[in-house]
Parts: C-alpha cells; sequence; structure tokens
C-alpha cells in the first residue's frame, strides 16, 4: 500500500478469497483494503490518537439524505449528545483534492450541519471550520483536539 502523510498504526490484514482485507476498529470487522480504506483506517487512528476522539463516537459509512438521494459519508465523528462535529471525506491517495471533491463535502455537510470538514487523500489534508453564524466556511491549520473547540 501506499505511504501516507498520515501517523502510522499497527494494523491487520488477511487474505481471503484473492483479495485483502484489513481490520476496522471502528466497525469491528475485516473490509476491503482499497487505497481509499487504507485512508479511511490512517484517519480513524489518527482521530482516536492524536485528537482523542472516543472510540464509540466514530461513525464509518453513515447513510444520510441530501437534497432527497441517499449519500454515505466516510467518516462522522460526533459529540456526546448525538450531533455531528465532524465529517471527514477519504479519497484515494492518485485521487487529487480538486474543487469537485470540496464541493462533495460541502453538499454533504449540508445534510448534517458539521462544525468541521476534513478531506484527505492520504497524502494532502483540508482542514475547513463551518461558521454557522457567518454562515462561512474557513479553512484551518488542522483540527483542534476533541471535542474540536478552537481556543
Amino acid at each position: 500500500m501506499y505511504q501516507l502523510n498520515l501517523p502510522a498504526f499497527e494494523y491487520r490484514v488477511k487474505a481471503e478469497a484473492q483479495r485483502k482485507l484489513i481490520f476496522d476498529v471502528v466497525r469491528k470487522k475485516y473490509v476491503s483494503l482499497t487505497p481509499e480504506e487504507w485512508v479511511r483506517q490512517h484517519v480513524i487512528h489518527y482521530l482516536l490518537k492524536e485528537k482523542k476522539v472516543p472510540h464509540s463516537l466514530v461513525g464509518v459509512e453513515k447513510g444520510i439524505t441530501i437534497l432527497n438521494r441517499p449519500r454515505r459519508t466516510d467518516l462522522v465523528v460526533f459529540n456526546n449528545l448525538g450531533h455531528p462535529m465532524l465529517l471527514v471525506e477519504c479519497k484515494s491517495p492518485l485521487i487529487t483534492l480538486e474543487p469537485k471533491v470540496m464541493t462533495q463535502a460541502a453538499l454533504y455537510n449540508y445534510g448534517y450541519g458539521m462544525d468541521y470538514i476534513m478531506i484527505t487523500n492520504g497524502m494532502s489534508h483540508v482542514y475547513l471550520k463551518i461558521d454557522k453564524g457567518l454562515r462561512k466556511i474557513q479553512p484551518v491549520a488542522e483540527l483542534p483536539l476533541y471535542p474540536f473547540h478552537q481556543p
């Protein structure tokens, strides 16, 4: 797999029916090891270890309806009350983070109303803070520690 610009972690992989699987600690099962999944697993561990997100508040591949169309998010981090705080959109390292990727994440945010968005291909990361009062999206250098309150 690809060397990513995210902290390394101890992972478990296995081969089954001519495909590789990686263990997802959130879903508690092995899932197909695609380039996008490799990025997602790195981000999960980054959020748990570096940003101190409680394991139980991470949702993987959550289904939502936006403008009457079903969509699926890569990762959602919730607060203790079950309200979504962070949307993470993961792409393969081969995908460039171009404007249409940003538009996809912003559209997903329309359905959830997050405080932050993280968009990553494992190599490059974009962090956006949503100012609901001003109705603006502002780039930030990095995510603050959970529960994501800026000083």
